[in-house]
């Protein structure tokens, strides 16, 4: 039952959260892509490179915190199921060249910033 408050807890402080950060960039398109969504997702793969990073070089997550923060907060901060609608949204637009670029620059800038993420961790 702990465990299920624990990733309960996070996963509505992330909900809310995303929900916020939705809201301020309502309409906020960057060459027509969806701002909200690419910069929740950004972020929450650099908290979760942070995360990671704590855990490997310095081991001071306890597993409650790993659960309440990475499994509950991380995971319903960023969302892939808006992301993947947002893609069918470009696909029914037949913008396919605003497609390959949204994909390309989620993923990349996604592995990038979880590498980052690790980086700070390890340089702090």
């Amino acid at each position: 039952m702990k465990t299920l408050l624990l990733i309960g807890c996070g996963s509505f402080a992330g909900g809310v959260l995303r929900y916020g950060v939705s809201r301020l960039l309502q309409g906020s398109q960057w060459l027509s892509l969806p701002l909200g969504t690419f910069c929740v997702n950004i972020l929450g793969c650099l908290l979760l490179g942070v995360c990671y990073g704590l855990l490997e070089h310095y081991r001071v997550l306890s597993e409650e915190i790993r659960l309440l923060f990475i499994v509950g907060f991380c995971g319903s901060f960023t969302t892939f199921s808006t992301f993947i609608h947002e893609n069918l949204l470009l696909v029914r637009q037949s913008d396919l060249a605003g497609l390959a670029f949204y994909v390309s620059l989620s993923v990349a800038s996604g592995l990038l910033a979880v590498h980052a993420g690790h980086w700070l961790v390890k340089m702090g």
